[in-house]
């Protein structure tokens, strides 16, 4: 028996199909499979994240407790050269996708290293901007002491 193909459409205009089994790993495409679309705007996903966004939900989709392992190596290669903005931009098009798993690796290795960062550093990562006074910052971060212990290991933007 042919597995059921679904047609997956970016918000720049680019086809790809994709088996059902595999593409329903994604909240929002099942949601629209389950009535009844076979093609599927993904109108905040371009095709650069879609591609990245299939290929995770292709490896994933072969998942066995014998392959874990084989798994968590694909995780660590598929994020090991992706900048912030690239990450953030897939933490987007995963939630609008709802696909769990994706969000959770990617939060985490965001999390992983954004740890040790400076307050300098990760304002830089995110795009804030500092609008306190010196001396407002100087009393934050009286305040909470126990927040910036151990601040400034790590200046770096990687």
């Amino acid at each position: 028996m042919a597995s059921k193909k679904l047609v997956l459409k970016s918000s720049d205009g680019d086809e790809f199909e994709i088996e059902e089994s595999i593409a329903v790993q994604s909240g929002t495409i099942k949601n629209m499979v389950d009535d009844d679309y076979t093609l599927i705007p993904l109108p905040n996903v371009n095709t650069q994240k879609l591609i990245l966004i299939i290929e995770y939900m292709n490896k994933h989709a072969e998942k066995t407790d014998s392959n874990e392992e084989e798994i968590k190596e694909f995780d660590k290669e598929f994020l090991k050269d992706k900048n912030y903005q690239n990450m953030f931009e897939l933490v987007v098009a995963a939630n609008y996708l709802h696909i769990s798993d994706l969000m959770n690796l990617l939060c985490q290795t965001i999390a992983d290293r954004i740890k040790n960062k400076s307050v300098k550093a990760i304002r830089e990562i995110f795009g804030i901007i500092n609008d306190y006074t010196p001396e407002e910052e100087e009393r934050v971060r009286e305040e909470h002491k126990w927040a910036h212990e151990g601040e400034d290991i790590d200046e770096s933007l990687d």
